[in-house]
């Protein structure tokens, strides 16, 4: 008999920490009470990241090298999806060169999107594999407790079935849910921002009635007594893991660290990125707990297994690549809640024809070139003539994906003229390891980072933005390679 479990699991968390003395600094003659929350640091997105990317990367951290299909399904959770009206999961599924022949979903509406969408693939592994992505880049107000406590990042997770445990990261033991329109915030569609009600009554009725009714009445319709529990993940809340394991009969020991004061809340995607840590490091035979809360409650119940795959870099990785950001304003312009003067050189229509979207949609979303099979010449973009120079064949050219395929930089500029939302514009050429050469954008690199022969890999960003029409344009840029990743 097949068990169903989590057979692969990633994260992706950006290299931007936000420094939360300096969002207090800012804002002190206004808000003098955010001291008290102005303790480490925030994931803060860059410019060109936002819900889709970030889960493209979290993906591709837990897929790493092996092969994408099949899949039956792909589900992307979210609170804070670019897009309203276009499949945002079926970008993520461009970008991750899956095929066509695969169910896609978004789910949304409230923060306990991200287990709901893995309770779904949960009961449907039987059908075949299927992944969840989770990603947020919510809005705040600046000078708000939410701009404090919130962070930017994704998860994911791939489940499917085993012959034996042996074969999962975790295998599903059952899960636990309750529906209540219980409001602790809302947004209303169109808005930018959440509005929130008074912490402590949240506190009070919602975490300490509905979520502990339901942790308390779950771990029993589920046979299994809280002093079993090894791990407890909690609402990201200060303080709420440790109050609800202590009502509950849960081992203070067993409460994870919730990565309030190195990530931040990450909304919908937190309780699947805090999932993600856990599995790194646990034991097998370890009982894990996870709670998710947000217009009702989640408890879903995993026994880790000890072995099965590792992401490339997972939550610890992600961790360690960091870099402080001390600049308020920045974060305010990258977020869109500053309005710079971007000049002229910031005029050109961004239309996208979108035909053409769909004709080269694998390259430009893919990152797939073209290999000749006759001469073995790598070349971005594809077409039907190869471009080597001693045999111009025609017709010989197969795909040839290039985004998981180290780089090295041929030649570099930094540009000041060009408009950029974070100058200089920096680019260059750069040579893919084993064959094929393009002009790329980088990113996640700042003034004299780099150098000639230095190591990048690609990642999935945003090209720009058709603001009048509202519409995201997306490509690969080339970052620095971590030591893992290289």
């Amino acid at each position: 008999m097949s068990i169903i479990g989590i057979t692969a699991f990633g994260a992706y968390i950006p290299m931007l920490r936000l420094q939360r003395s300096a969002i207090h600094a800012a804002n002190s003659w206004f808000a003098p009470g955010l001291r008290g929350l102005a303790r480490g640091e925030r994931a803060m997105a860059n410019w060109d990241e936002d819900a889709i990317t970030m889960a493209v990367e979290a993906a591709r951290d837990g897929l790493g090298q092996r092969p994408r299909a099949p899949l039956s399904a792909i589900l992307f959770a979210s609170t804070s999806a670019p897009f309203a009206d276009r499949q945002n999961a079926g970008i993520v599924k461009e970008a991750l060169n899956l095929p066509d022949s695969i169910a896609a979903l978004d789910a949304g509406g409230g923060l306990k999107a991200g287990t709901s969408a893995l309770l779904l693939a949960l009961q449907g592994a039987s059908a075949g594999p299927r992944l969840v992505v989770a990603a947020e880049k919510r809005k705040a107000r600046p000078a708000s407790e939410s701009e404090m406590l919130q962070g930017d990042g994704a998860a994911c997770l791939l489940v499917g079935t085993g012959a034996a445990s042996g074969d999962l990261v975790a295998h599903f033991i059952g899960h636990h849910s309750v529906t209540a329109d219980f409001i602790d915030h809302f947004r209303q569609s169109g808005a930018d921002f959440d509005y929130g009600w008074e912490a402590r009554w949240i506190r009070e009725e919602g975490h300490g009635k509905l979520a502990l009714d339901a942790l308390k009445s779950g771990l029993q319709a589920l046979g299994v007594s809280p002093e079993r529990i090894t791990h407890f993940i909690g609402p990201a809340a200060r303080g709420v893991p440790e109050m609800l394991a202590k009502k509950a009969g849960i081992r203070p020991e067993a409460v994870r660290d919730t990565l309030s004061t190195t990530v931040g809340d990450t909304g919908a995607a937190h309780p699947l990125l805090l999932l993600a840590h856990c599995l790194e490091t646990a034991q097998a035979g370890d009982i894990i707990a996870l709670l998710s809360f947000g217009q009702g409650v989640d408890l879903l119940l995993f026994e880790a297994t000890g072995k099965g795959a590792k992401p490339r870099l997972g939550v610890s990785g992600h961790l360690a690549r960091r870099r402080a950001e001390t600049n308020y304003l920045k974060a305010l312009s990258f977020t869109g809640a500053l309005a710079l003067d971007r000049g002229m050189r910031a005029e050109a229509d961004m239309k996208q024809p979108l035909t053409a979207l769909w004709r080269n949609r694998r390259t430009v979303l893919g990152l797939v070139g073209g290999r000749c099979t006759k001469t073995g010449t790598v070349q971005f973009p594809r077409s039907d003539i190869s471009v080597n120079p001693n045999d111009h064949a025609v017709g010989t050219q197969e795909d040839y994906p290039l985004a998981d395929i180290p780089a090295r930089v041929l030649s570099f500029t930094a540009d000041s003229l060009a408009f950029s939302p974070d100058p200089p514009q920096q680019y260059g050429t750069i040579d893919f390891e084993g064959g094929g050469r393009m002009m790329a954008e980088f990113t996640d690199v700042a003034p004299g980072e780099v150098s000639v022969g230095q190591l990048m890999r690609m990642v999935f960003r945003i090209k720009n933005s058709d603001e009048k029409r509202g519409f995201t344009r997306y490509f690969w840029k080339a970052a620095p390679a971590s030591k893992e990743e290289s």
